[in-house]
């Protein structure tokens, strides 16, 4: 669990997507409060998921083989299958000569006016769900019983905001730079923003598949 998780939480840590709009979120007016309750809302809602997860469980792991395992594997599988059909699409698709520059998604251009309350909406709403199902399905098998299991939740939801909560206090303790520096990572992660998803989605979907599979079989 511990090493899925890992690698999940990277994911979710790396992905483009939230990245690039916490970056533009920081630059808007009163940008690091936004951020604060950008980084509230996304580790709140990560927190409300993984806790319905275990309660559904009762904080005990399902025997082996058993009807709720094999779902959760299941579930793990067809998660990563989606993740490798989309990254293997996404792929063929950079191949392809691009006619017209890319623009950026109309929802970036207001992010200087958002509220508060829209930062938190955000924060909701652009969370990559796939990683975070798959989360939720490893977690079938946490032990609540156990330290190392709590410990690992923990790190887990830590990592999965680790990207966030770095330019969160670059941007509050180093304002100018932060500025600079964060205002050329986010233009260079929209131009890779494409091999970004491709990577994340092909490494990880391969992962979840081919833990499952050896699961399901042993």
């Amino acid at each position: 669990m511990a090493l899925d998780l890992l690698l999940i939480g990277l994911g979710i840590a790396l992905d483009p997507i939230p990245v690039t709009a916490f970056i533009l979120l920081l630059s808007a007016d009163r940008g690091v409060r936004k951020g604060l309750v950008f980084i509230l809302a996304w580790l709140a809602c990560l927190v409300v998921v993984l806790a319905l997860v275990v309660f559904a469980t009762g904080g005990t792991p399902p025997p082996p083989k058993s009807a709720p395992s094999t779902a959760a594997l299941a579930g793990k599988l067809v998660i990563g299958a989606g993740m490798v059909v989309y990254g293997e699409h996404k792929r063929r698709s950079l191949r392809r000569p691009r006619t017209r520059p890319r623009k950026p998604p109309a929802w970036a251009a207001r992010l200087n006016e958002v509220s508060y309350w829209t930062a938190a909406g955000l924060a909701v709403l652009l969370q990559p769900w796939g990683l975070v199902a798959a989360g939720c399905a490893t977690v079938v098998d946490a032990d609540m019983s156990e330290a190392t299991t709590v410990l690992t939740l923990f790190g887990f939801c830590l990592l999965a905001t680790a990207s966030l909560l770095s330019m969160e206090l670059y941007a509050t303790f180093a304002p100018q730079a932060a500025q600079d520096r964060l205002g050329r990572l986010r233009a260079w992660m929209e131009d890779h923003q494409d091999q970004a998803i491709v990577a994340i989605s092909l490494l990880i979907g391969l992962w979840l598949v081919g833990n499952s599979i050896y699961q399901l079989t042993s």
